[in-house]
């Protein structure tokens, strides 16, 4: 089945050039050039993977990535001029699963765009085999459901924090590498940047188990090494 994706961006020879590419990789694509009706696009119809822009017009990118992660748990790339720690640090922690810098790759755009669609289909299919529940002290993590409980109180995580608490915990008491977690759970090859995303992601778990007094939640730091989930 063709892929539709939804590029949110208001300058049309960038849009346009995201949108050639996907096409020519065999996926359709739909382009909103104004912040409002990206949102309201974004809402009213259904699309494998969402590229937003965050300097738009009407409302700014973080605000619709916000805005869809209250009602959706698609994949969102930004690709911004924004290049700054704290911007990347933000929109990771507003729900977007990867962050690109403009000027940007087309090619390596569209991979990751693959990446991330495949990654969320492989993750969010019932396997009956597996054991759809697992449990750990507080924690409780509903595979089938998709959910994840916290002294029996329902958390929202996003997809990829979701993702990334199911991997640590099915695969406990060893020891993960950033560049290992981010191949593994976003299923593309590591640039330099991109072990920060990986340190987004652990520190919103962290403190949305910390809201519920979760003090002494199972995934541990190894400085200079990685993160171990202990059970």
């Amino acid at each position: 089945m063709t892929k539709k994706i939804l590029i949110i961006e208001d300058d049309p020879s960038i849009a346009n050039l995201q949108k050639d590419y996907l096409e020519i990789n065999n996926m359709n694509a739909v382009i909103e050039n104004d912040g409002k009706a990206g949102l309201d696009r974004s809402l009213a119809d259904s699309f494998d993977l969402i590229i937003i822009d965050i300097m738009l017009p009407s409302m700014d990118g973080f605000d619709i990535c916000k805005q869809i992660r209250q009602h959706k748990q698609t994949p969102i790339i930004i690709i911004s001029a924004k290049k700054e720690d704290i911007d990347k640090i933000r929109g990771l922690g507003l729900g977007a699963d990867d962050y690109m810098i403009k000027p940007f790759s087309p090619s390596e755009m569209v991979a990751r765009v693959q990446a991330h669609i495949k990654r969320h289909e492989t993750l969010t299919l019932d396997n009956d085999e597996e054991l759809p529940l697992i449990e750990i002290g507080k924690l409780r993590i509903d595979k089938r459901a998709h959910k994840i409980f916290i002294s029996e109180e329902e958390v929202i995580f996003t997809t990829k924090e979701f993702n990334l608490l199911l991997f640590l915990a099915e695969h406990p008491n060893r020891l993960w590498s950033k560049e290992q977690l981010f191949e593994q759970v976003w299923g593309m090859d590591v640039l330099d940047s991109d072990v920060s995303t990986v340190v987004v992601h652990i520190k919103r778990i962290r403190e949305k188990a910390k809201d519920k007094q979760f003090d002494n939640f199972p995934i541990e730091t190894i400085w200079g090494s990685g993160y171990r989930f202990n059970k």
